[in-house]
């Protein structure tokens, strides 16, 4: 007979800095901290590629504003998906997986960008190892009104 476990059973309130998972965790986390603030930060200026050639005709065409603009707010969405991995990684860990989902439809929709969605591919994985790491480091309910007292 299987027993089940609640997150707050499997929670390690005091993980040693030696475990390995505790040190998969902390990588995972810190680098979906870095990279989303990093690249949103630099869909303004634009100084590690232009980014509006990752736009899809398809997806840019109906938009109410240029691709360029478009990109602002996907800047800005990034931005607070890394800030989100950071307070609440339970819950941004998901919430990146999610976007990098919709980057990869995205991507998928580009002919010869194909290698760039299998990139994102590995790191939407990689948001979920995040996010399944966070239920044993993170204490936190993953939706906030469903915390318990």
């Amino acid at each position: 007979m299987a027993t089940t476990l609640t997150p707050r059973e499997t929670h390690v309130p005091h993980p040693a800095p030696r475990d390995a998972s505790y040190q998969a965790y902390l990588v995972l986390r810190t680098a979906f901290v870095v990279a989303p603030v990093v690249f949103g930060l630099d869909k303004f200026p634009n100084l590690l590629v232009h980014w509006d050639k990752y736009l899809a005709p398809v997806i840019a065409r109906p938009l109410p504003v240029t691709p360029h603009q478009a990109m602002y707010a996907v800047g800005v969405v990034e931005v607070l998906a890394g800030l989100l991995v950071a307070f609440h990684p339970r819950l941004g860990g998901i919430v990146v997986a999610g976007w990098l989902g919709g980057i990869i439809l995205n991507l998928l929709l580009i002919p010869g960008y194909y290698d760039v969605a299998l990139r994102d591919f590995g790191l939407l994985l990689a948001a979920v190892a995040l996010q399944r790491l966070a239920t044993r480091y993170d204490s936190r309910a993953i939706f906030w009104p469903l915390r318990r007292a």
